[in-house]
This record gives structure tokens, sequence and C-alpha cells, in this order.
């Protein structure tokens, strides 16, 4: 599981409310650790793999959004890696990890791993939380036509650049000057949790705000698309806000945890004395949420391909060909070019006005089919409705 808490263990003379949860029963929770990882990577890596049965096509540029998605999957993946080799190593060498006690020791590896695994598990879930928020900017600059594939490197300079600086940020603050002296007061503290917490915190707060902005912005699109708002806009309009409410439903579900974790370990640290009998359910609800976190922070990668593009099934096709990848989908303008004859090559008789007319939509068309990538049936729907498929 990805908290702050794993850093601060790394500190020989750890707070009272980090020796709680970490010395609780450590062979279990390392175990649960390993087993939740390994079922989300083995999942993840299953849903994005391509599939028997598709037919093959060419493949498309990637757009912006797909792209976003596919390195929010990536970033789940190597950060489950880090949790399988960190407990892994936790549970099979209990004396390697023991020597992390010992104050001025004179093995520095067991410090060096603690602190190295630690800041990779953090730095790629903290990666992954600024992806998603970029998510939820790109589709909302999507349907404003302000965003295209250009746009990723500048996502790729704010996720990187933020999740390192706020990751070494925090771990300078909370281990200086040296491991031996960390954790002797909350000014090392609180900063190391605050840059933790805050890419977290930004995607529960704005990426709703943005997604609730671009759905109403997305029914605008289809109304305006050909005057009217039939049943296949409303449907497809509702399959995109669902595919958002999923995204921050499976956030919530592996991430509210910490929260509470976090919140009651902090209580906990305000006490003179964390093991009072009064403070009892308050030490029980910190371990039953810390074991929490070490089912759901893992599966948050394969919920999210759920989320993202639905059930893929089993049938991998492991044939190197050229085919559509499932984090990639055609744009409808794509679709209309490779699936159907041009309008230009079979109609050449049709005038430049009634082209030009067609422009604005076919955007759209572009713009809401990035929203509904990995979603066969919104792609055929919204094919069969473009101005394109109807001109054929």
């Amino acid at each position: 599981m990805a908290s702050p808490r794993l850093e601060t263990y790394c500190c020989p003379n750890r707070d009272a409310a980090t020796q709680l949860v970490m010395n609780f029963q450590p062979e279990v929770f390392c175990g649960v650790c390993i087993g939740s990882a390994s079922i989300s990577l083995l999942l993840t890596i299953l849903q994005l793999l391509p599939k028997k049965g598709q037919s093959p096509r060419k493949m498309p540029k990637a757009s912006s959004s797909s792209t976003i998605l596919l390195l929010i999957s990536i970033c789940d993946i190597l950060g489950g890696l880090g949790m399988i080799v960190r407990s892994s190593v936790w549970l099979g060498f209990p004396g390697f990890i023991a020597n992390i006690s010992v104050v001025n020791g004179t093995d520095v590896w067991p410090s060096t791993f603690c602190v190295g695994s630690a800041m990779w598990i953090q730095l790629l879930y903290s990666a992954g939380f600024w992806w998603l928020f970029c998510y939820a900017v790109d589709s909302y600059l999507v349907v404003r036509r302000s965003a295209g594939l250009s746009t990723i490197v500048l996502y790729h300079m704010m996720t990187w650049g933020l999740a390192v600086l706020l990751c070494v940020e925090g771990i300078a603050l909370l281990y200086y000057p040296s491991l031996s002296s960390c954790e002797n007061g909350l000014e090392h503290a609180i900063p190391h949790y605050i840059t933790t917490y805050v890419p977290l915190l930004l995607v529960l707060v704005v990426n709703p705000i943005l997604f609730r902005r671009t759905v109403s912005a997305v029914a605008s699109l289809l109304k305006g698309r050909q005057g009217i708002y039939t049943e296949n806009e409303r449907r497809l309009g509702t399959e995109i806000q669902m595919r958002f409410f999923k995204i921050m439903l499976v956030f919530v579900i592996c991430w509210s945890s910490n929260i509470i974790n976090e919140t009651l370990l902090f209580y906990l640290e305000m006490q003179p004395d964390i093991n009072e009998m009064p403070l009892k359910n308050i030490r029980s609800a910190a371990l039953i949420t810390w074991i929490i976190m070490g089912v759901l922070n893992p599966m948050q990668g394969f919920l999210f391909t759920l989320a993202f593009y639905g059930w893929t099934g089993w049938r991998v096709d492991l044939k190197w060909r050229k085919r559509e990848i499932p984090w990639e989908s055609m744009s409808s303008s794509t679709v209309g070019e490779n699936a159907y004859p041009s309008p230009v090559n079979y109609q050449s008789n049709i005038h430049d006005s009634k082209k030009i007319s067609t422009t604005d939509s076919q955007q759209t068309d572009e713009a809401i089919s990035m929203l509904s990538e990995g979603n066969t049936s919104s792609d055929e729907r919204l094919t069969r409705s473009s101005p394109i498929y109807q001109g054929w």
C-alpha cells in the first residue's frame, strides 16, 4: 500500500502511532499486500493485452486522453511491483529489516532499501494521481477544443515534475539532517504528509468539478451537432457521465481508507499515551483501516481498467501483428476513412460548401469519441450518427 507511514518507519526513532500500525501482524500485512498487488498486476496486464476475436484494423494515432489512461495504468503496475518487492523482502528477511530500528547502526543497506522502496511506491502513485488530474483537465479541454495530442508534453512536464519535486521535498524535510534525527518533531513529519496527500486531495476535490463541467459541455455539443437531441445522443452522454462516475468511485474506494487511517493516527499522536484504555476503539479502527489499505491501494490498477475500458475478456492474442490495442480507439473521422469509403472518392459531385458544413460536426465527433474511448457500443453509435456515415 502507499502511505507516508512507510517513510516514517525508516526512522529509528519513529513515533508511537507509526510503531503501532507497522508492528501489527507484519507477516499478515505483508502477505495481504503481496496477494492484492499480484492479483491487481496480473489482471491489469490481462486487461491491456489485445484479445482474440478483435478484427485487425489500422492502428490510429493515439489521442492525448488514451495516452493518459495508459500512463495511469503503467504507474499502477510499477507501483504494484514496488509493493510486491518491498513486502517480499520484509516477509522473507525479517532480520534484515530489524536492523532499521538500530540507532547509529553500521549497516546502511536496510535503511537504504527502506527509504528507496518507500520512495518508489510513493512517487509512482503520486504520479498516477497527477495523471488522473491531467485526464480531467484534458477531457474538459477536448470538448472545448483547446487540447490535442501536443499537450501531452505539458502534461508530462507537470506530472513528473510535480511528483518528483513534492516527493523529494517531503523526504528531504522528513530525514533532515539524517535518518537518526528524523521524527523528533512535527516540523519534520507534517510537511512530508502534506506533500504526500496534496495530489490525492486535489483529485478528490477538483476532478469531480471538472468532470461535471465536461459532461455539461458534452451535452451542449451533442445538442448542437445536428440541432436535435436524439436518444442516441442522450445515451452517449449518459455513458460518458457514467465513465467519469466510475473513475471517481474507484478512486474514493481505494483511497478513502488512507485519509481515515491518517486522521486516526494523527489523533493518536496528539495523545500523551496511545495505549490508554479510552483510546482502544481508536486504535482498533486505525489497525482495521491499515489492513484495508493493504487490500484496496494495490487494487486501484485493475479497478481503473474496468472503469476505463470495461471487462475486455480472457482470450489473449499474443500474435505479433499490427492491431488496435484496448486503450486506443479510433476517432469517428478515422473510422469513417478506414471502415467506409470516403465521400470524396465516391461522391465527387458533392459541393465544397457541404464538406465545409460537416467540419464542425466531425470535430465534435472526434472530441466525443476521445471521451468514450474503449466503449465499443458508444463508438459504433457515434460513427453511425456522424455526417460521414450518413453521407455514405
